[in-house]
């Protein structure tokens, strides 16, 4: 007897299609990393030049600290991604060793466990016993449905370097928008009145393509992504802001 599903049109996809598929022009793995990081790198820089501008500290401290919080905090939040990501593989690989130490030693525990586990799904007598038959011929099969069915534990192709890399650009790429007009300010193609304005604007130009990339990876309709991603800009630019003038009041 054997096991198998209808498939609609009667193929079934190739693995390599569904893997292209997957990736694209971009790889959807990493659209998360790429989101999350330009909205933070984009908010920061623009609070960090939101302060500077309210305690009127002048264009040359806005681009100092604002390219300073930009490369610190940038690698901060990649390193930390980095150590997520590794903590998580290195979680998964360990309990991976036990199940194999398990399947060793406990082969008469774990081949119950397989058969309580389908029993669950819904297979019955000779069905469920060749389906616990397959399964455990296979010592990496037997595992890997341990893992999944059991502890729930599944891991991803992400790698920690390719996470803490995509991260590391996003945020540098769109946290850099907020300081393009005081860059450009040498070249007098914008003047000074006009500065902050300019990096508001551009801000939420960057901010709004960030956040309609987030909702394919929330899959919320794409203009809530954008305005709550203009929203949480909005706010932390405000406190920023305020919060620079009032000290700027305080003690200059």
């Amino acid at each position: 007897m054997s096991i198998s599903r209808n498939i609609p049109g009667g193929k079934r996809p190739k693995e390599s299609d569904l893997h292209s598929r997957n990736k694209g022009v971009i790889n959807k793995e990493y659209i998360g990393e790429f989101v999350y990081g330009g909205i933070d790198g984009a908010i920061t820089t623009f609070a960090v030049v939101a302060g500077a501008e309210g305690a009127s500290l002048g264009v040359t401290v806005v681009v100092i600290l604002g390219i300073a919080n930009l490369i610190a905090d940038g690698f901060s939040m990649s390193v930390g991604n980095f150590f997520s990501t590794k903590a998580e593989r290195d979680n998964f690989e360990k309990h991976r060793q036990i199940e194999y130490w398990e399947v060793e030693n406990l082969r008469e525990k774990e081949v119950q466990e397989i058969r309580e586990i389908y029993a669950a799904k819904g297979f019955k007598g000779s069905l469920l016993e060749q389906v616990v038959e397959v399964i455990t011929s296979n010592k990496d099969v037997w595992v890997d449905t341990m893992m999944k069915e059991e502890l729930e534990m599944v891991v991803g192709d992400k790698t920690p370097f390719k996470t803490a890399g995509v991260t590391f650009f996003s945020f540098i790429l769109v946290g850099a928008v907020p300081l393009l007009s005081y860059v450009f300010i040498g070249n007098d193609l914008i003047s000074g009145p006009d500065l902050f304005l300019y990096s508001c604007l551009l801000t939420a130009v960057a901010l709004s393509i960030v956040g309609a990339l987030k909702s394919l990876v929330t899959e919320k309709n794409v203009i809530i992504g954008i305005l709550e991603t203009l929203l949480l800009g909005g706010i932390a630019a405000l406190l920023a802001y305020y919060v620079g003038d009032v000290l700027e009041k305080m003690f200059m």
